[in-house]
């Protein structure tokens, strides 16, 4: 892929060429493996944006370049902006995260093996709530004004697949739950309170909670792998996911966000103390990663005597990664306009090398796998549909040429008949069933959004074999050589 550089790095004199080259080629080689279309990448240190670069397309149709205004949809790494809201009105006495949720939305009464369950503010944060990790698939595609409580609402149908409080399970959701208290205590929209309380005293003026909000021209186009490149793609609007997923900001204004986190904040806009709360891990629980426990929207790593603050976002057509040193003050950003998880590798390279450290570009991403995959089914499915075709346009040519004749139903035809609908019959049931057997539930709906673009092909094709193959078959059964 074709290098396109939206802006000038941004180097620090104490900074070698060497490592700023090391950097570069790097990035550059996972987004050619990857596919990505746009990356945008930050590095801050000590309260200065050390480095700062855009690679590739905001927009590949139209050849426009990524720069430090273009705007990504940041995914997951939102969750830490709301759970640093709920810290804000704590400190304002509006709530406290100890207090059991239905306090603020009476109606949420959810159950585990039946049975009532108190879940607390702190556990949706926790992601220990009980909530399961499925449930991302009940936010329901609306852009109303009331999204926050209609996806809420949906929860109200759940059983708890835990007990809250037992284990971490990452449930998206528990956000979108946090952001509708949000919405009750302040008695305003979240994007508008989150926008004035949150946003602008951090003077990232050019971001924006949620789609809707947005105004500008600088908004990347979003992309998601099929048939082994990057396909422009638009997905269903999911405006009740916001607190969990969809702020939109660009590196500009989150090399500010990471300063925040890293103590640094000239303009005293966010009480130092709630930034440091927001970094303190639940233990309380085992590690959902190696060494890395769940805090307020951050995963907290520690490693080799060093504790980094990080956390990874995916949207369908965007992913985020965030990594910070607080000891060094060192943070990196990676936006990219592609669901992947390289992202998250490409800014974990990119801190390594910054710390002198050595990496490897041996990393696989799990959806470009299966697009791989599915890019080689279709082709195979598609052999067979033109094989079965054609067999088919055959007989329907000796029918017409009186080479073949209808006969009528005997014992032993029958039973192949009933036998070939039963064995078609099972395997379209089988496809319909794939999410529910292997997928823990999630709906082919959903899948069609989260996964790469081949899945909706590969689907239809299977189901065209079934069809020809049915036809074939029937036609075979019902009809005898003359």
């Amino acid at each position: 892929m074709m290098t396109v550089s939206g802006f000038s790095p941004i180097k620090a004199s104490a900074v070698s060429n060497e490592k700023i080259q090391k950097i570069e080629q790097f990035v550059e080689e996972q987004r050619s493996m990857s596919k990505i279309p746009g990356i945008s990448v930050v590095i801050v240190e000590k309260g200065k944006t050390v480095y700062q670069k855009g690679f590739g397309y905001a927009d590949v149709k139209q050849k426009k370049p990524v720069t430090g205004n273009t705007l990504f949809e940041l995914g997951s790494t939102t969750k830490a902006f709301t759970a640093l809201a709920i810290l804000q009105l704590e400190k304002e006495g509006l709530l406290k995260r100890s207090d059991d949720v239905q306090k603020y939305i009476p109606w949420l009464k959810l159950t585990y093996n039946g049975a009532p369950q108190t879940i607390t503010l702190n556990q949706l944060l926790h992601h220990t709530s009980g909530i399961a990790f499925n449930s991302i698939a009940l936010i329901p595609e609306t852009n109303a004004d009331n999204a926050l409580e209609l996806t809420v609402k949906r929860l109200q149908s759940q059983q708890l697949n835990r007990k809250p409080g037992s284990s971490f399970e990452y449930a998206t959701i528990n956000y979108d739950v946090l952001g509708l208290v949000i919405e009750i205590v302040t008695k305003k929209p979240y994007d508008v309170y989150m926008k004035q309380h949150i946003l602008e005293p951090i003077g990232m003026k050019d971001s924006f909670v949620g789609l809707h909000q947005v105004q500008s021209v600088e908004m990347a186009a979003g992309y998601k792998i099929g048939f082994t490149k990057a396909q422009k793609y638009t997905p269903p609007v999911y405006r009740g996911n916001i607190p969990a997923g969809y702020i939109i900001s660009n590196t500009n204004d989150i090399a500010k966000w990471m300063n925040l986190q890293l103590g640094i904040d000239p303009s005293h806009s966010i009480d130092k103390q709630l930034i440091y709360d927001s970094h303190i891990p639940d233990q309380t629980v085992k590690p959902f990663g190696e060494n890395t426990h769940y805090a307020y929207g951050w995963g907290i790593l520690q490693e080799n005597d060093k504790k980094y603050i990080l956390h990874d976002g995916e949207n369908p057509t965007f992913s985020s990664f965030f990594i910070m040193q607080p000891d060094e003050q060192l943070g990196v950003a990676i936006l990219a306009n592609m669901k992947t998880s390289f992202t998250t590798s490409i800014g974990k390279g990119v801190m390594d090398l910054w710390e002198g450290k050595s990496v490897t570009n041996n990393h696989s991403d799990s959806y470009q796998k299966l697009d791989q995959i599915l890019t080689t089914t279709c082709i195979f499915i598609g052999c067979i549909v033109v094989l079965f075709m054609l067999f088919l346009l055959r007989i329907m040519r000796k029918l017409a040429r009186k080479q073949r004749n209808w006969t009528s139903l005997n014992g032993k035809r029958l039973s192949l008949f009933v036998l070939h609908t039963l064995i078609v019959a099972a395997s379209m049931t089988f496809m319909i069933m794939i999410p529910k057997i292997f997928l823990g539930g999630l709906p082919w709906a959903f899948i069609k959004v989260w996964a790469p673009t081949t899945i909706s092909l590969a689907l239809y094709s299977v189901f065209a074999v079934g069809v020809i193959y049915f036809m074939f078959g029937s036609l075979l059964v019902f009809t005898k050589r003359h």
